[in-house]
């Protein structure tokens, strides 16, 4: 039984020694949230190192940061971020270039950077319209809204409700509007996405149509033709009594001719 209690013992100081010697990184900041669009720097500073230290860099989203790497033998590494914005916001990395490499994250959140697909959509009476909001900041948002905006005043649009149906993905929501009306839909909406650092927006201008608005070209197209075939059959119909006047003249002058020439011929015969 001692026997076992030593061992033990033994064990835990090997696990203590080893917890010791283990390479440890210290982040600055641990985390940043950042909803101004400041400067911030991130710092790392590693201790026990498994072996020399024969650089570092720094890599965001599992890529490399161009111009980051430091060749030195320093166990401190420092990145300066010029503005933490949507492009900024993701999971940075400090790696040490030890016998095996060690690295530690530092999270840079942002707020949401909502953006419409497009700023004015279009749709035609009685149809299916569909409007579209998408998200690439980090964190992704965990929440979407949308709102029928009239003025100062916003009216919250609840899923499932009336022609409503919203359809939301962490990174894009899409609103779906069914049997759009002239008087009810035309108008503003406005799609809001949150995340743990705030909430961002965007704006889409519905516009709705008639359903003859798309027969409006056409019909101007048949009436240009009607009224061109009228001013011709109205010339033609005009120009006809001419004609003929003028053919019944120049019968009579070919017969009064052939006359004169038939009493010629009869005078020099006798």
């Amino acid at each position: 039984m001692a026997l076992l209690v030593s061992l033990g013992a033994l064990l835990a100081c090997l696990c203590a020694a080893n917890a010791m010697t283990d390479p440890v990184i210290v982040t600055m900041p641990s985390e940043v949230v950042n909803n101004t669009e400041t400067t911030v720097r991130l710092s790392c500073n590693l201790t026990n190192p498994t072996s020399p230290v024969a650089g570092s860099h720094w890599e965001k989203d599992g890529k490399k940061i161009e111009n980051s790497a430091d060749t030195k033998p320093n166990t401190v590494t420092q990145y300066t971020i010029s503005k933490a914005d949507l492009q900024s916001g993701g999971v940075y990395y400090c790696v040490f270039l030890t016998s095996p490499k060690v690295n530690s994250s530092i999270e840079v959140k942002v707020l949401p950077h909502v953006k419409a697909y497009k700023h004015s959509e279009q749709g035609n009476e009685n149809d299916k319209g569909v409007l579209t909001c998408a998200c690439h900041s980090y964190p992704l948002p965990t929440d979407w809204q949308w709102f029928k905006v009239i003025g100062d005043k916003k009216t919250l649009i609840t899923n499932g409700t009336e022609r409503f149906e919203v359809r939301s993905t962490p990174d894009k929501s899409i609103l779906s509007i069914g049997e759009l009306d002239i008087e009810k839909d035309a108008g503003d909406y406005e799609c809001l996405a949150t995340n743990e650092v705030g909430s961002g927006s965007d704006k889409i201008q519905l516009r709705v149509r008639s359903r003859l608005a798309a027969l409006w070209p056409f019909l101007g197209i048949v009436a240009e033709v009607i009224i061109l075939v009228t001013v011709i059959f109205i010339y033609e119909k005009r120009r006809k009594p001419d004609e003929i006047t003028d053919g019944t003249q120049y019968r009579k002058s070919n017969a009064a001719t052939n006359h004169k020439d038939q009493n010629v011929r009869q005078r020099n015969c006798n």
